[in-house]
């Protein structure tokens, strides 16, 4: 009998399921797919040169570990159908059933949906699998084919993982039901929200912005103290007094405010507090800007506290604008009663004053997840194109070993060696070679040899002979010197305007072996491997043959490109060998290393795909989450609405202007939060872009990443669409004239 009245119950309120069939579909979906190509059965051809397991194992941590959050969600959706019911659930107690058998019933309901959404979900899944997959092969280089798959264990984990989601969330349900007073269930439809006076959100809000704005100014002071000269360029000394002056009038505001309250009101207070968050975020933000431009002591310690305080000022400056936008609303109500009577308008203030004085929290912490997701989207493509294209650079030989001199402090421990372990064992393993390179790199001058203070290690030299052998190996041309001269070789991640600042300042140096002069090629930009560069810099001499004889070799380096890719198993046991007969560090301080495209290609692409396979499926979760909570916040209110249209319908109003009227209403609850998220997404954004610029310069090119943006816009508008025309539609039936 109840499992007859459990699948009636169901059918009847098959619209009210409906957004919660949706939501639970969805995040299986997502699940499924993003999980699927962690699984054991999923094989795909990647190669011998490539191990899946770090993939796997990386992806099934990351991807449940961001699905915690979904438990939210479906606690969140289950509240939704819990106070949807709640006049039935009291019909039902006042008729005889036991609240404990209601509650039952009520977990059997939403555990059938739960059932049905996995269902479809995993059904859904394979199809989304393909994408994922489609993404993982494109970027290990590989053709793409349709492979329509079911994995048994991925199965089993998205099965269980939600079966014991909705039987938590089921237990809290359960006792919810069990625990509330009839009484309380009738007049659950009619019970308001508190008032946004007796709030406490916005004030513990503000109390911590006070307190990161104290420690804002005590961190001014100390770094005007201990690090500002009038030597400075200006705008670092502006820099320095800015993030002083600032955060102080902040606490200043704070302290007129206290003295006169009265006579300013809370809104008024928070207004200047919310200017105040928007100069401190300026001055915050180009702390940073200015250690890199600048090249300022100031250290990774400081770097973090102000992006800490940027983060904070963002995060109050979007709490305090949508609290103040009803203020704002009344005041330009009051000032314009031109608008305020036009049409249904009055309504319309009404309906949107009267629910934002309870919403404001909520719709703070929407924005402020939209943020993270959007920021999400577009930083997912920058951090991964940023690490494949620095791949590029340090995997372009097959085998890279190296040395570096800088906890060396005699001369005659500097390394000499062949490395003729590598020769050895490529013979042994009858593995040929395409082009072999050993080469050493000088120190124009002896007397740099115990210049150890970090980021002014000196500029190392190389020789013509070595210097073109590496050219034919990566299939550049040669280059020519004279006998005195000289030239340049750059990182590709350096600016021109610092190249050409240096190539002015060094038109000729002084060596061991004379002075030699700049060549009228001053310098070369083709990437070569960041190997050959000293500790710290970003360019290399490029030295005659009988310079070089007479100067101090302090690294010795040889790059090998191999006919044909190692395997993964032949890259570890030649790592392992290496690293047995050349410790990392060894008793006369020789730092020496070894790099095999093939691990450095595998482990750099497994992290890639997680990294923004995580970020992507964490940013759809985010974007999922607000969207649905914007879109029930409606339809739970929907009810209460429906009697308040149906007074304009007897006072005359149109349909057609209703539906306008709802469109609007609608358009005001998603359109705010999205569109303050919007804008301080923008705002980061290029922030961020322009931080990393040099590096997106070099490693992916702006053109690649403004597609990449407009996809992730385009993701984010379908998603708006789908759950806008959804919440109007459901709406609009809920508030049809019946």
């Amino acid at each position: 009998m109840y499992a007859k009245l459990v699948l009636k119950n169901a059918k009847q309120s098959a619209k009210d399921y409906l957004v919660y069939i949706v939501t639970m579909t969805i995040c299986v979906t997502l699940f499924y797919s993003f999980l699927s190509i962690s699984s054991s059965y999923y094989q795909p051809d990647i190669g011998s040169e490539y191990n899946f397991t770090l993939l796997s194992d990386g992806m099934k941590i990351a991807i449940c570990a961001v699905t915690l959050v979904l438990l939210f969600l479906i606690r969140f959706v289950n509240h939704y159908m819990l106070r949807r019911r709640q006049k039935e659930f009291a019909v039902q107690s006042v008729l005889g059933m036991e609240q404990k058998t209601i509650g039952r019933l009520f977990f059997a309901e939403t555990f059938v949906m739960g059932m049905l959404s996995i269902v479809i979900g995993i059904f859904l899944g394979v199809f989304c699998s393909q994408f994922i997959t489609a993404m993982l092969l494109t970027s290990y280089g590989k053709n793409y084919e349709l492979s329509w798959t079911l994995f048994p264990d991925t199965v089993f984990l998205t099965v269980s993982f939600f079966v014991l989601s909705f039987l938590v969330v089921g237990l809290f349900n359960t006792r919810t039901i069990r625990k509330t007073k009839i009484i309380d269930m009738f007049a659950a439809d009619r019970k308001n929200e508190p008032e946004l006076e007796k709030s406490r959100w916005i004030l513990t809000i503000t109390i911590l912005f006070e307190l990161f704005t104290i420690w804002m100014f005590a961190i001014g002071v100390q770094k005007l103290r201990f690090y500002y000269d009038n030597r400075l360029a200006v705008p670092v000394r502006i820099m320095f007094w800015a993030n002083l002056i600032l955060p102080a009038a902040a606490l200043l505001w704070s302290i007129l405010w206290l003295i006169r309250k009265k006579k300013y009101g809370f809104s008024k207070f928070l207004f200047g507090l919310l200017v105040c968050s928007v100069l401190n975020a300026c001055t915050a933000a180009s702390v940073p800007a200015f250690i890199n431009q600048y090249d300022l002591p100031l250290g990774a310690g400081t770097l973090n506290q102000y992006l800490l305080f940027l983060l904070v000022d963002l995060i109050f400056f979007i709490c305090s604008l949508i609290y103040l936008v009803s203020s704002f609303i009344v005041l330009w109500k009051e000032k314009s009663p031109k608008h305020k009577y036009k049409g249904e308008n009055l309504f319309f203030f009404g309906q949107v004053l009267s629910k934002l004085n309870t919403t404001s929290k909520t719709m703070s912490l929407i924005s402020v997840t939209l943020v993270l997701a959007i920021f999400l989207f577009i930083a997912a493509p920058v951090l991964t194109g940023w690490a494949s294209g620095y791949l590029d650079v340090r995997s372009m030989y097959d085998v890279q070993i190296f040395s570096r001199y800088n906890d060396v402090y005699e001369e005659e421990n500097l390394p000499r060696d062949n490395y003729e372990l590598v020769t050895d064992y490529l013979a042994e393993h009858h593995i040929k070679t395409d082009g072999d390179c050993l080469f050493s790199l000088y120190l124009p001058k002896k007397t740099d040899f115990h210049n150890r203070m970090k980021y002014d290690f000196p500029v190392t030299a190389i020789s013509l002979s070595d210097y073109n052998q590496i050219r034919k190996m990566l299939g550049y041309d040669p280059i020519t010197l004279a006998e005195h001269e000289f030239t340049t070789q750059w990182k590709t991640i350096v600016t021109e305007e610092e190249r050409n600042l240096f190539l002015e300042e060094h038109t000729s140096i002084m060596t061991d072996a004379g002075e030699l002069t700049l060549s009228g090629q001053s310098h070369y930009e083709e990437p070569i491997g960041e190997t050959a560069y000293n500790s710290y810099t970003d360019i290399f001499y490029v030295f005659p043959d009988s310079v070089c004889e007479k100067l101090l070799p302090v690294m010795r380096n040889r790059y090998i490109i191999t006919s044909e890719n190692l395997s993964y198993e032949t890259a570890r046991e030649l790592e392992d060998a290496f690293s047995n007969a050349y410790p990392e560090i060894t008793d006369t301080g020789v730092n020496y290393a070894i790099r095999l495209s093939t691990l450095q290609i595998n482990s750099t692409k497994a992290s890639n795909f997680v990294l923004q396979a995580t970020m992507l499926y964490g940013a759809v979760v985010l974007m999922v989450i607000c969207l649905t909570i914007l879109s029930l916040q409606q339809l739970l209110d929907a009810d209460k609405y429906q009697y308040r249209f149906s007074v304009l319908r007897k006072l005359g109003v149109e349909e057609r202007q209703i539906q306008k009227l709802v469109l609007k209403q609608l358009g005001f609850w998603f359109g705010l939060p999205i569109l303050v998220a919007a804008s301080v997404s923008a705002i980061v954004t290029a922030y961020f872009i322009q931080t990393v610029s040099a590096e997106i310069s070099a490693y992916i090119g702006f053109a690649a990443l403004l597609s990449q943006i407009g996809m992730t816009v385009g993701i984010l508008l379908l998603l708006l669409i789908c759950y806008f025309l959804t919440t109007w539609i459901l709406f609009g039936n809920s508030i049809a004239k019946q």
